[in-house]
């Protein structure tokens, strides 16, 4: 699974932009949506978006799943249950980096 986590996770990192909004409940936002939306994909289940933002977390998600299916091909193989815990690890190593460990005083800052 670790392997699998450090792929996701510099695929991600290299060229996702999701994941670096201007604001810290912003990016949570996005990694968090973006990511559950992948989980869907990944299980073979119909997405039902209801709002614009899930709308564009599906968007972001299916680029990432067909780049992942091109890049991986142990993407599709993956059990349900593994999914939620690769994806699972994946948003919490994204939070770290991109908003706990930021340097980045901006992201907290109360006026925005």
């Amino acid at each position: 699974m670790t392997s699998k986590l450090d792929n996701l996770f510099d695929y991600v990192q290299e060229r996702c932009l999701w994941q670096f909004a201007s604001r810290a409940w912003d990016r949570t936002e996005n990694i968090e949506g973006v990511l559950s939306q992948v989980g869907v994909l990944l299980k073979k289940r119909q997405p039902a978006p209801e709002t614009p933002a899930e709308r564009l977390h599906l968007a972001d998600a299916k680029v990432l799943v067909n780049d992942c299916r091109q890049r991986y091909d142990w993407i599709d193989a993956i059990p349900p249950e593994e999914v939620d815990r690769v994806l699972e690890g994946l948003k919490d190593r994204l939070l770290d980096v991109t908003i706990t460990r930021s340097k980045n005083r901006e992201l907290n800052h109360s006026l925005y």
